[in-house]
């Protein structure tokens, strides 16, 4: 894909989904775009591993317009990981292979993992996540512990769970969030 191909792909997103960034005009996600062609990269990589990046809001202290995954499921291109590569280490030493951790991806594709009030708030937005799960930022409390959290959607609410760092399933992603 191409950066133009890109810049087509958002443009259409963003026009067929106003409900999802209202009083954003696109011309204004295309300068701050086009200013930043290191996030226009990590917006590419959400876009081929299945995430569907659309705009989602402004930071008002910022300026910055807000990305995340909006595909209807966990993005198929970042599921069967652990949580962090500690979770991913403990299960290799188990003889067991994931597709690697979330927080690492995250971090080569130049994303964070949405946190809990972002991934309420997109579900406010659209109702996504109805079949997979998502791990989000899980507090050092929670990690120190050995666990980490997930959410989806089921039965017309949004749940959070837990889960040990080290699990991974085939229904299990994660969704990122880029401000640029």
């Amino acid at each position: 894909m191409t950066e133009k191909e890109l810049i087509d792909n958002l443009k259409e997103r963003f026009e067929a989904n106003p409900e999802r960034h209202k009083e954003i005009q696109w011309e204004v996600v295309l300068k701050r775009l086009d200013a930043n062609p290191m996030k226009i990269k990590a917006i590419m990589e959400m876009e081929l591993t299945g995430g569907e990046p659309d705009v989602v809001g402004l930071d008002t202290l910022t300026g910055e317009i807000i990305f995340a995954d909006c595909s209807a499921e966990t993005p198929s291109g970042r599921r069967n990981c652990c949580y962090d590569l500690e979770g991913q280490q403990k299960r290799e030493k188990k003889g067991i292979h994931p597709q690697g951790n979330a927080v690492s991806i995250a971090e080569s594709m130049g994303i964070q993992l949405m946190t809990e009030d972002e991934y309420f708030k997109l579900q406010e937005l659209f109702s996504f996540d109805m079949k997979t799960s998502s791990w989000l930022k899980t507090s050092e409390q929670v990690r120190k512990l050995g666990g980490a959290i997930f959410g989806d959607k089921r039965f017309g609410r949004t749940f959070i769970y837990h889960n040990g760092a080290d699990s991974f399933y085939g229904a299990r992603g994660f969704r990122g969030i880029l401000k640029v």
